[in-house]
């Protein structure tokens, strides 16, 4: 398939989804409108179980192979790492940007993505301090993911998801939004998994 082919969709269940994170077998989604975590089906597109969000704001995901972590833009902008069975905060640290959108997990570090400053930092998740900080090709940086070697990110000014080198900050290359506004973004091992804030649905799209 052509790169930024949608292989599929489906509505989102809360209509207005964020962060997406993949934990090898489904998929999570917060939900700004109904401030909601859900867990869903990848093959149906339902809702297997969901619980509050614990931020005010709701904004990125990403799975660490345990537990989720997520920014919360709207509590002082801060990291929280979050247990997935029962919503609970496990723990927090301040993030280094004013409006953090996006987080993905590399395996060891957590990314994290700033719409104000247009930068993405890698942060090391014990410590919370920045290891590496660099300007987003776009400007308005959102969803991020890492596919095993680089990162994706989705910008919600220039409507397009970039492949990014996380030594250098440059893109690689890129492609168009299927939706008016994209917003969260997560890696299944070999497609990409995309929200748009704007019309509720959620895609799997083609990069190979």
């Amino acid at each position: 398939m052509a790169l930024g082919t949608v292989i599929r969709s489906f509505a989102s269940p809360g209509g207005d989804p964020r962060g997406l994170a993949w934990d090898g077998r489904t998929l999570w989604n917060s939900d700004a409108g109904t401030n909601l975590i859900y867990q869903i089906d990848l093959i149906t597109g339902t809702m297997i179980r969901q619980f509050v969000n614990p931020a005010v704001l709701s904004a990125g995901l990403t799975w660490d192979g345990r537990t989720l972590w997520l920014p919360d833009p709207g509590a002082g902008d801060i990291a929280l790492q979050v247990d997935s069975v029962t919503g609970t905060i496990i723990r927090s640290f301040p993030l280094p940007g004013p409006v953090s959108r996006g987080l993905a997990w590399d395996g060891r570090t957590l990314w994290n993505s700033d719409t104000a400053g247009g930068a993405m930092y890698q942060i090391d998740p014990w410590t919370g301090t920045v290891l590496r900080v660099f300007a987003s090709p776009g400007g308005s940086p959102r969803g991020l993911a890492w596919d095993g070697r680089t990162l994706w990110n989705s910008d919600d000014v220039t409507n397009l998801i970039y492949q990014i080198d996380p030594v250098t900050g440059t893109a690689i290359r890129s492609f168009a939004t299927p939706g008016p506004i994209g917003v969260g973004l997560a890696w299944d091992g070999r497609a990409l998994w995309h929200s748009d804030s704007n019309n509720g649905n959620i895609y799997q799209i083609a990069v190979n």
